[in-house]
């Protein structure tokens, strides 16, 4: 079986080869849709588009309401649908819409339906169909993409109308350029800018809804969230940003034979066009095909495991987007010769092979220490190294009990380490008990806040623990994470002798001046200047909480009970039609206070 053709994006193979047409011959039946105007503006939205999105939004929040806030209510659970179902009907739907509409939905949908690690398998297989539903755009507005993009005459020779892959945002075409190089070419869709802004308009309805929830608006600052997410998408529509991505990545790994990523052709290329070197190699997620060349499918789940900690730990920049579409495996010749052939396992050595750097993830210098010092805990197994460096973050929320966070940790350690990937779930399912009883006071309030800029890290982690886990499903992290651990752990005990000494002289500076403080401590003890001022212990702050949520609570009852003996009255007297809506608010208020927890 022949291995499929791949280009740069999110590359589909949508069927047999057509004859190639040069670009001059190709009929221009319709002119590309108008773009933003040139300085920067974004384009204007699709108002039934936008509606259509909004109207999903809306029934889904207003679902999960129903559901899991008012029919949580005692009394009423009995009739809850299993939640399963819920979000599979959910997921159906939106397969439906997004592979209708295209747009950012199609790449949520494929973010979503790699996450078999956390996802039921029968919403991940569900959304799984996305991978491959993105119609393609009429070649004679690519030719008019083009055209446009190069008014003096086209860099191509010939662009050929097959489709090597339709991506949600552009797609991607055979070419070979004026010099007779082969090339791939990368188009923006023609009317993305107003498909994406539409989009963008519908996923800040979606978070603004969110912040109905006290304790989402606390764990994630919504509106820096809805900012980052704009910012990254619309850097995708700029393809000459994705060109530096690509160089600089292909830079950073240089020194690697395992890793690669496509030249790029500067002279054929725009903010709109992109050309690159022909790459066909395997789909990653072919595992027949990787086996019958001669490839372990494990030793690929290593690579790729190994590169994603190299991009976060050691160049602080990340492919955020790696799903299957932009990940290749290319077998190595028998007669290229390597020198130092890369670390294959038992099978013929390969090479990865990134594409697509339109979403590129930079981890930002004050959380770079925090994110090393999680990598060496995770290795060493160091639960309280762990917890001070979630803190070091920002990751936990002002109030967060170290202690307990540090106690939960040693078992999580003890029970999930050496589990491998493709257990995990399983095994959280049979622990699930155990930890909801011992911990449950810190699962009821989930510490933890996210750090936007993380963000797109995260979500190359989750990609990368579901591609793993198809590839291998006895993929075991923890051995992998282990020597990377260990590395950088050895260079921060290496670090520089002058960070080290300046350490040293500010710790003398603080032991020589402890006299000259004490005498002061002294003297305005003597004048009787001396202040002491406290804070109150976690503990402490708890027990002002719960002694605010019982007065809550009292005033509710005063009011159910201020409005139980009005609607009394108002029957006695016989005017029932003024008693029945304070009777029926008292009924409320006393069903809200049932339903309410003591933190």
């Amino acid at each position: 079986m022949p291995p499929p053709a791949i280009g740069i994006g999110d590359n589909r193979h949508l069927g047999p080869t057509s004859t190639s047409q040069t670009l001059r011959e190709s009929p221009l039946l319709a002119p590309a849709p108008s773009d933003p105007p040139p300085s920067g503006a974004p384009a204007p939205l699709d108002p039934r588009r936008y509606a259509k999105l909004r109207r999903f939004v809306l029934r889904t929040f207003l679902q999960a309401l129903w559901w899991d806030v008012i029919l949580a209510l005692p009394g009423l659970s009995a009739l809850r649908r299993a939640p399963a179902q819920r979000w599979l009907l959910i997921a159906r739907r939106y397969r439906g819409l997004a592979a209708e509409m295209g747009g950012v939905l199609i790449k949520i949908g494929q973010f979503l339906s790699t996450r078999v690690d956390i996802l039921p398998a029968e919403i991940a297989t569900e959304l799984a169909g996305l991978q491959d539903e993105v119609p393609p755009a009429p070649f004679a507005a690519i030719c008019a993409r083009i055209a446009e993009e190069f008014p003096q005459g086209s860099p191509f020779s010939e662009v050929s109308p097959r489709v090597l892959g339709a991506a949600s945002l552009a797609q991607v075409h055979p070419a070979i350029l004026l010099d007779g190089r082969v090339a791939v070419v990368k188009v923006l869709r023609p009317g993305i800018e107003i498909l994406v802004e539409t989009d963008l308009a519908a996923a800040a309805l979606a978070l603004r809804l969110l912040r109905v929830s006290r304790k989402i608006r606390r764990r994630v600052d919504l509106p820096r969230l809805a900012e980052e997410i704009t910012k990254t998408t619309r850097a995708e529509l700029d393809l000459s940003a994705e060109a530096d991505h690509a160089e600089r990545f292909a830079e950073l790994f240089a020194d690697d034979p395992g890793i690669g990523a496509p030249r790029i052709f500067r002279e054929a290329s725009s903010r709109k066009i992109l050309a690159a070197e022909d790459v066909t190699a395997l789909k990653v997620t072919d595992r027949a095909a990787l086996i019958a060349a001669g490839i372990d499918p494990a030793a690929v789940a290593r690579r790729l495991f190994r590169s994603t900690l190299r991009q976060i730990f050691d160049h602080s920049f990340v492919h955020a987007d790696p799903h299957p579409g932009n990940l290749f495996v290319r077998p190595y010749a028998d007669d290229e010769g390597l020198d130092s052939p890369p670390e294959t396992g038992t099978g013929r050595p390969f090479r990865l092979i990134y594409i697509d750097f339109g979403m590129m993830a930079t981890v930002p210098p004050r959380l770079r220490g925090a994110l090393r010092e999680i990598a060496i805990a995770l290795g060493t197994r160091d639960a309280a190294r762990l917890v001070r460096a979630y803190a070091a973050a920002g990751m936990l929320l002002p109030d967060a009990d170290l202690d307990r966070l540090e106690e939960v940790h040693v078992d999580l350690f003890a029970r999930f380490w050496g589990v491998s990937a493709g257990k995990v779930r399983d095994l959280a399912l049979s622990e699930a008990r155990f930890f909801l009883r011992k911990y449950r006071d810190l699962l009821f309030e989930m510490p933890f806040q996210v750090q936007v800029e993380l963000l797109f890290v995260s979500r190359a982690l989750g990609l990368l623990a579901g591609l793993s886990t198809g590839l291998d499903p006895d993929f075991d992290p923890w051995p992998e994470a282990l020597p990377f651990a260990e590395r950088i752990a050895k260079e921060e005990l290496s670090r520089d002798l002058g960070a080290r000494l300046a350490d040293v002289w500010t710790g003398a500076q603080a032991a020589f001046g402890l006299p000259r403080r004490f005498d002061t401590f002294l003297a305005r003890m003597e004048r009787g200047a001396l202040e002491i001022r406290s804070e109150p212990g976690r503990e402490a702050r708890r027990a002002a909480q719960r002694f605010e949520q019982l007065l809550r609570r009292l005033t509710w009852a005063v009011l159910a009970g201020s409005l139980a003996i009005a609607a009394a009255l108002l029957g006695t007297a016989g005017n029932s039609w003024a008693a029945l809506p304070a009777a029926l608010s008292a009924g409320f208020m006393v069903r809200f206070l049932l339903s309410r927890r003591d933190g």
